[in-house]
């Protein structure tokens, strides 16, 4: 499975945990904001993602980036495992 396919698989297991109903369907255009997932579901993401990926390239940044849209959050995570 690939990198981007598996942060998106993740994000819909999480939503479902966090009860959260996600917009569908995800694309790399659609705003993080307006994904459906709230502040609490992306936290719990990030920390499954550094579970299953062993990084949190957030917390390596030296700058702080927020990602605007699903496609930015997953360019973030290929950066930082080599794989752009």
């Amino acid at each position: 499975m690939d990198l981007q396919t598996h942060i998106q698989k993740t994000l819909l297991q999480v939503a479902e945990l966090a009860n959260c109903q996600i917009s569908q369907p995800l694309t790399d255009d659609t705003v993080l904001l307006e994904s459906g997932l709230d502040s609490l579901g992306f936290a719990m993401l990030v920390a499954q993602l550094e579970e299953e990926l062993g990084m949190d390239p957030f917390s390596e940044m030296q700058i702080a980036v927020y990602p605007r849209t699903l496609g930015e959050f997953i360019h973030i995570y290929q950066q930082a495992a080599g794989s752009s």
